[in-house]
């Protein structure tokens, strides 16, 4: 019990540090002093807490001062984290027009566009929420069709039961999609000036395209100290590790 409570108490101290150091970094941020405001928002995140709200800050700090790829990088980690936060999603906007390279994406398919605009607009985390949530209304509504001695009562607890089961499957398979999805797809975004992308993972191996800071790319592969990656227009190529942050 002892063990159990300091445990409990370390951690419910760890949480108000944090909110101390956030609120802080809030107020330096509002007054203009964002490198100041990125140390303790770093801090925050080296205890291993993460939030959308954390990352959207951070992602704030830096395009204030301009830097491209970690404004970026932390606007997708909030995405990530979010996908329905619409202030991070303006944000990385217009993080992306300070970015050099220009890369058309490759036309979705039908599938492609509903898992974005449908399936990817929540986290699995909200998808499992209404899982668990449309499970117990289906026991209530089952239980109530059950106990029911009216039959239009129980016409209507059947057609309820039967459309919340029914959503009870649809957010349990979105969800375990969009979960497989994230963890399968696994995004980078460049972090120095300029690289030459190779056409294999060696620095003797010819040049295929060059890529600049901010640019996102999927990670494929890897290898040693290289990295196996394909942009938006469907181009693959193998860059070193230390060139790209994965998100």
């Amino acid at each position: 019990m002892i063990f159990i409570f300091l445990i409990f108490f370390s951690l419910v101290l760890e949480a108000q540090n944090a909110n101390e150091l956030f609120s802080k970094a809030n107020n330096l941020y509002k007054n203009g002093e964002y490198s100041k405001a990125i140390e303790l928002y770093s801090a925050i995140e080296k205890q291993g807490l993460e939030s959308d709200e954390l990352f959207f800050n951070l992602g704030n700090s830096y395009y204030k001062l301009n830097k491209v790829a970690p404004s970026i990088y932390y606007y997708e980690k909030a995405l990530k984290i979010n996908p329905s936060n619409e202030d991070a999603l303006t944000n990385l906007s217009f993080a992306k027009r300070m970015t050099i390279d220009v890369i058309e994406d490759l036309p979705k398919t039908f599938l492609q566009r509903f898992s974005t605009n449908i399936i990817q607009k929540l986290s699995f985390d909200t998808w499992a929420t209404i899982a668990v949530v449309s499970s117990f209304l289906v026991a209530v509504l089952f239980l109530l069709y059950y106990f029911s001695f009216s039959s239009k009562k129980k016409l209507v607890y059947f057609n309820t039961t039967i459309f919340t089961a029914f959503v009870l499957i649809i957010s349990v398979f979105f969800g375990y999609n969009n979960y497989k999805t994230v963890k399968n797809n696994r995004v980078a975004i460049i972090f120095v000036p300029k690289v030459e992308i190779k056409n294999a993972p060696s620095t003797n191996s010819d040049e295929v395209f060059v890529l600049h800071e901010g640019t996102k790319v999927i990670i494929l592969d890897e290898l040693d100290n290289w990295k196996k990656i394909k942009i938006a227009d469907g181009k693959i190529g193998w860059i070193y590790a230390d060139d790209l942050k994965e998100i």
